[in-house]
Formats: C-alpha cells, sequence, structure tokens
C-alpha cells in the first residue's frame, strides 16, 4: 500500500502521515519508547528501512552488519500490508521501557512485548520472552 504524506498515518494516530510519523523518519528523536515503537510501525509501512535500522540498538539480535542485506529485507517485508497496530500497554522506564503491541499486518497478527532502551536517545532492542 503506497502511503502518501496527506494519509493517514500507520501508526493509528488518526493524524496524517505528515503531521506524525514522517518528522521522525526524517531526523526528530521520539520523546518516548511508545512515539519510536509507532514510528518503527509506520518506517516498515512506507519502507523507511534507514530510520529502521538508525533506531535498531547494535545489540539487537535484529541488528545486521551487512546493510545492503538488511535494507533488502526491510524494502521486502515492507511490501506487506500493514493493516492496523494496537498498543496494549506500555510501560515507561527512564532509560528502559517496554511496549506490547498487536500488529495487523497481512492477514497475520503480531503479538509482542518490544524492549527499548535509551542511551543518546531510545533504541529498539528485542522482543521480550513472557515465559
Amino acid at each position: 500500500m503506497k502511503i502518501s504524506k496527506n494519509s493517514k498515518c500507520p501508526c493509528g494516530s488518526g493524524k496524517k502521515y505528515k503531521e506524525c510519523c514522517f518528522k521522525f523518519h526524517k531526523g526528530s528523536n521520539p520523546k518516548n519508547a511508545l512515539e519510536l515503537m509507532k514510528s518503527r510501525f509506520s518506517a516498515y509501512a512506507v519502507g523507511e528501512a534507514n530510520y529502521i535500522i538508525k533506531t535498531t540498538h547494535k545489540n539487537s539480535p535484529h541488528f545486521e552488519e551487512n546493510k545492503k542485506e538488511w535494507i533488502k529485507s526491510i524494502k521486502e517485508f515492507s511490501k506487506s500490508e500493514f493493516k492496523k497496530l494496537e498498543i496494549i500497554n506500555f510501560i515507561d522506564g527512564e532509560k528502559e521501557a517496554f511496549v506490547k503491541f498487536r500488529a495487523y499486518i497481512d492477514d497475520y497478527v503480531m503479538e509482542e512485548k518490544s524492549r527499548f532502551i535509551k542511551k543518546d536517545k531510545w533504541y529498539y532492542v528485542e522482543a521480550e520472552n513472557e515465559n
């Protein structure tokens, strides 16, 4: 699904993309992990591979040294239909935070509790195992 700046933002805010996550994709830093999580969902939806890379912590199991391959896999995933994002829970912290969410992508529903850490800014680290 092609998203223009005047489309509704994929993050579910109800705002236009240009008034919402677009500013993060162009360089503004999210003020908390929830904003980062929502802007990453939007980045996948619009194919902003560089934003995904720049907001993934280097210690993340999802971090890839081969940037060309990583960009290629993000762009491929971005061809999916990102239908909806539901935030289930947000545990805010000064240096570590968690966002539990449900993402509706194509015909799949992904539920995850993501862990974020703050260094100079917020970064995605990994999905937490809740067992």
